[in-house]
């Protein structure tokens, strides 16, 4: 019986592993459509520098996150399932 556990407990710890990295992924996605949709940008009459920009990518990649946490668009469940079936193989 307690090999059956240690197998169960094992499994949950990899379903939350495989479910953090889908999630990641798409928070990865999420940011570099943000990126390309400009947002975060500084409008030309800021002018914070290099700095400013470097802390906008953090900024996005925070919002992506965000939005996955929120639902997202539906990819870390696809890659979950998709990174599950291999797991299963």
């Amino acid at each position: 019986m307690e090999i059956g556990a240690a197998q169960s407990a094992l499994s949950v710890r990899q379903d939350q592993t495989l479910r953090e990295a889908a999630r990641e992924l798409e928070a990865s996605f999420l940011a570099e459509m943000l990126k390309s949709a400009g947002i975060g940008e500084t409008p030309e009459g800021f002018g914070g520098g290099a700095g400013e920009n470097q802390f906008a990518s953090f900024l996005r990649l925070e919002q992506a996150r965000q939005m996955t946490e929120g639902g997202g668009i539906g990819l870390a469940e696809s890659l979950y399932h998709a990174l599950k079936e291999r797991m299963d193989d």
